[in-house]
Formats: C-alpha cells, sequence, structure tokens
C-alpha cells in the first residue's frame, strides 16, 4: 500500500488537474448538442466532487504529521 501522505499528494495533483481542464472542457464540448455539453459539465463537476471527497476523507485518515526539521515533506515524482 502506497503512503497516505503520497496519495494525499496524488489526489491534490489530480484535482488541481481535473480543476484546471475546466475551460478547456468548454471548447472540446463546444460543437455538442446544449444537452450533450451539460451532460459533459455534469460529469466533469461529479468527478470534481468525487476526487474533493476522496481527498478530504485521505486528509481525515492521515496521523499528524510530526516533522521535526519545520518542513513540509517532499512531493513525489511522476
Amino acid at each position: 500500500m502506497l503512503p497516505s501522505t503520497y496519495r494525499v499528494t496524488r489526489v491534490q495533483k489530480t484535482l488541481r488537474w481535473f480543476e484546471g481542464d475546466i475551460p478547456f472542457l468548454n471548447l472540446r464540448v463546444k460543437d455538442l448538442s446544449p444537452e450533450g455539453q451539460q451532460s459533459a459539465r455534469q460529469f466533469a463537476a461529479a468527478l470534481i466532487n468525487q476526487t474533493r471527497a476522496e481527498l478530504h476523507r485521505l486528509l481525515e485518515e492521515q496521523p499528524e504529521p510530526v516533522h521535526e526539521t519545520g518542513e513540509a515533506p517532499c512531493e513525489p515524482a511522476d
């Protein structure tokens, strides 16, 4: 199983990616019917909400970090 800090960092990165993609989603769906556009936007919103909920759950499960140096942990590489 992956360390909890790694999982939290990955979910945070994924959430930022989803949220940053919204303007591009709007460009990709502009040629769809209004119903198709609405469906795509609803799916994206549901995915973002699910990712936020997962992040919240992971943060709730995570024990309080103890950093003797006072520095934040490093982000994992891709």
